[in-house]
C-alpha cells in the first residue's frame, strides 16, 4: 500500500483527541496549548495528538 503524504497530512495535521471522552477536533497547537479550545461532547480542555496507527491488524 502506498502512503501518500498529502493523505496523512489530512487525516493527522491539526487533529486532536480529548483525554477525557476520546472525541476527535480539528485545531492548530497554539490553542491547544494556551487552553483555548473546549471538547464539544464534555466541555473538557485537555487534548492530546492523535497517534498514527501502524495498519497492523491483530
Amino acid at each position: 500500500m502506498v502512503k501518500f503524504p498529502e493523505a496523512t497530512a489530512r487525516m493527522f495535521h491539526g487533529v486532536f483527541v480529548c483525554r477525557k471522552c476520546k472525541t476527535k477536533i480539528r485545531t492548530s497547537m497554539t490553542k491547544v496549548l494556551q487552553k483555548k479550545v473546549s471538547c464539544r461532547k464534555c466541555s473538557g480542555k485537555a487534548f492530546r495528538i492523535i497517534k498514527k496507527s501502524t495498519g497492523k491488524v491483530k
